[in-house]
């Protein structure tokens, strides 16, 4: 068997490739991965895989050869960096996407696509009332150029489904942590904060809720949705969630003591609530909390 892994150098798609090296699947993985900011080879823990630097924009049938699945983490992920600029958003998880639809489309021995998708395609939570939860059923609404095109990539995925019969599978996870995650994202910012002894920086009042899932975790749900007899549209969440000042009492009782941290300027269009319902989600596997991933970060 034979899988395509685009943006396999990256945070969460490393770890899909790391995980199915470490069970010793019977496997072949070809990696494409643009090598922007974000991406590093050596995140990779095994040269079991052949790696191709290529945009996914730039892809061809050629590159790609015979494969059975072809699995697409690639995207720009930072909303801060969406609302700068927004063009390299569209180019890449939008055309890229389209240009990867295009492809397996033509693959006679194509058994799935599957995208990587995010919980802020559905938008604010707190816009629909309290303790409410994004099922699948949900319209899905852009707060910033990020998920507005993580929206329209998902909204491809489908037409070409309905429209060319391609079978697909549409992952949507909440916000993910873990080993490679670049500094620039919450977790590895206020750790190296601590360890570095300056002020975590909050935006606005601290009380946005998120759910959180480590990484491996859900790599290993993507990979039983994929070659499961799943398609469609599958949440990955762990019901565990926070505001951010909820995770900052959570490290203080971690280490006994107070940290310092910053209020800071809100983020444009920031929505309040992320939530998933993952309950139709079958055999869920959730083996991680984000409180025992901070106690090892911070302790060790």
């Amino acid at each position: 068997m034979k899988i395509v892994v685009t943006g396999g150098c990256g945070f969460i798609g490393s770890h899909f490739i790391n995980f199915i090296n470490s069970k010793k699947l019977d496997i072949e993985i070809l990696v494409v991965d643009k090598m922007t900011y974000a991406s590093d080879i050596s995140n990779i823990l095994s040269t079991n895989c052949e790696i191709l630097k290529k945009d996914i924009c730039d892809l061809t049938s050629q590159d790609l050869g015979d494969y059975e699945y072809i699995i697409n983490f690639a995207a720009e992920s930072h909303v801060d960096n969406s609302i700068k600029n927004g063009k390299p958003f569209v180019k890449t998880n939008v055309e890229g996407t389209f240009n990867l639809l295009e492809l397996a489309r033509q693959n006679k021995n194509l058994k799935k696509f599957v995208q990587i998708s995010t919980d802020e395609v559905y938008g604010d939570m707190l816009d629909y009332g309290k303790n409410v939860e994004a099922s699948t059923e949900f319209d899905l609404y852009g707060s910033s150029y990020y998920s507005a095109t993580k929206a329209s990539a998902d909204l491809l995925v489908q037409a070409a489904g309905k429209t060319y019969n391609l079978p697909f599978l549409i992952t949507r996870t909440c916000n993910n942590y873990g080993e490679n995650q670049h500094q620039e994202k919450l977790i590895p910012t206020i750790t190296n904060c601590i360890k570095n002894k300056k002020p975590i920086p909050i935006y606005g009042d601290g009380l946005n809720i998120r759910e959180w899932i480590y990484a491996e975790d859900n790599c290993i749900n993507i990979l039983n949705l994929t070659l499961g007899e799943y398609e469609g549209v599958y949440h990955i969440g762990s019901g565990e969630r926070y505001t951010n000042l909820e995770i900052i009492a959570i490290i203080e009782n971690i280490l006994g003591d107070r940290v310092d941290f910053e209020f800071i300027e809100d983020r444009k269009g920031h929505d309040r609530v992320y939530a998933l319902n993952s309950s139709e989600t079958p055999k869920l596997i959730l083996n991680n909390t984000l409180e025992n991933y901070l106690r090892k970060e911070l302790l060790f």
